[in-house]
């Protein structure tokens, strides 16, 4: 009897209504952070694109450091600004010759030989993985590696234009030279050979632990200017780090850049997304509480009469309970199968791009939580307004 005076107070298009923004909402919500942790590879594991990284810094080159070249040098305080930035996990810094170098090879008995240039950096730094990469006192073999453009730029430029052969990497590594270092009156002969390509890094590189000995020996130890530097980020797509390079008068490479512009309006679109479905929710929640309280104000004398007669306040709100809360579970569950179905048309095209697709149990999760808040919110608050209207 209790139960069927109860359900003629309830407005079947307010139930609707309710079960349809909840649908829409909490599909959209578990969808989006599904899609989240998809893509989180490609922002963080899978890729280079988002990947948190290393890029080489330095100081825009205007007309005033034209005329005075100690404008494109770092110094401490500009060092220890940029390193006490969130984003920025270290900085290294390049160390460059300070003594001449040159570079020769002997071919069909002609020699031919350039002028060089030599820089390092901490062996941390190094994208080159190769057993030759490390230098000792004794040594009379000098490893180096040059940058991958290199290559390019001669296989892709002056070898079609000169009508040349292009040269592999595994080829250019077979080929022996010789570099000459001298200054303070010194000079010495190393066997040379290029030992790898960086694709990183734009410079003539050598072991950091010669390029150090050397400038001790052959050059001035005491010259510390650096126009160039490594920035390590903790986090490449942080929001922060193209207006502060811009803002700071540092140059560094655009592509580089896009990494973060790409992120963060990837972050800045699912973050709409999950604002959207949650005002969707908020709203479909406050819909359903003031339809309920509605009800009660439309029925108190029907609720003050089943209180005098015997009925509980729990016995009361029970019916109220199971209907929003029953509802509530059936239309989540709905909306977890919605999300699998529509993650199901794009999951085929993301097992084309990573070589594993993360499972869908964040959206089972998201339905759980859901499953558990939203019954335990609706059943302290048809308690508490009950209660209070019996009471008044």
């Amino acid at each position: 009897m209790l139960y069927k005076l109860q359900r003629k107070t309830l407005i079947p298009s307010q139930i609707v209504g309710y079960a349809l923004t909840l649908l829409v909402g909490m599909s959209v919500v578990m969808l989006a952070v599904q899609a989240f942790v998809d893509l989180k590879p490609l922002l963080t594991q899978q890729t280079d694109v988002f990947k948190a990284h290393t890029v080489t810094v330095s100081k825009n080159v205007t007309l005033f450091k034209t005329a005075n070249k100690e404008g494109i040098y770092f110094n401490d305080k500009e060092l220890d600004k940029i390193r006490e930035q969130e984003f920025v996990k270290d900085v290294a810094l390049f160390n460059s010759a300070t003594f001449n170098t040159s570079a020769a090879i002997s071919f069909g008995g002609q020699r031919m030989g350039t002028d060089m240039f030599f820089e390092s950096v901490p062996d941390s730094y190094i994208d080159v993985q190769s057993d030759d990469w490390h230098w000792d006192s004794t040594s009379d073999f000098l490893p180096i590696i040059i940058p991958e453009d290199y290559l390019n730029l001669y296989n892709f430029g002056f070898a079609e234009s000169q009508s040349l052969p292009v040269i592999s990497e595994a080829m250019l590594s077979q080929v022996s030279f010789n570099i000459y270092v001298e200054g303070n009156g010194k000079r010495r002969v190393y066997n040379s050979r290029i030992v790898g390509l960086s694709s990183k890094i734009n410079s003539i590189l050598v072991p950091d632990a010669f390029l150090r000995w050397a400038n001790k020996e052959y050059g001035s130890a005491n010259e510390k200017h650096c126009s160039r530097i490594l920035v390590e980020f903790t986090d490449a797509t942080h929001e922060e780090i193209p207006s502060f390079f811009e803002l700071n008068g540092l140059n560094i490479n655009k592509s580089e850049l896009e990494s973060s512009k790409l992120a963060f309006f990837f972050k800045l679109a699912m973050f709409f997304v999950m604002a959207i479905a949650l005002v969707i929710i908020a709203l479909s929640v406050s819909f359903i509480v003031l339809s309920f309280n509605l009800i009660v104000h439309k029925n108190r004398n029907l609720f003050v009469n089943l209180y005098n007669i015997g009925y509980a306040e729990r016995q009361i709100a029970r019916f109220y309970r199971m209907v929003i809360s029953g509802l509530t579970v059936v239309v989540l569950l709905l909306a977890a199968l919605v999300a699998l179905w529509v993650r199901g048309l794009y999951a085929s095209r993301l097992s084309m791009v990573f070589s594993s697709v993360p499972s869908a149990t964040t959206i089972w999760v998201t339905a759980v939580v859901a499953i558990i808040a939203l019954p335990v919110l609706y059943s302290f608050l048809i308690g508490n307004t009950i209660r209070k209207t019996l009471n008044n």
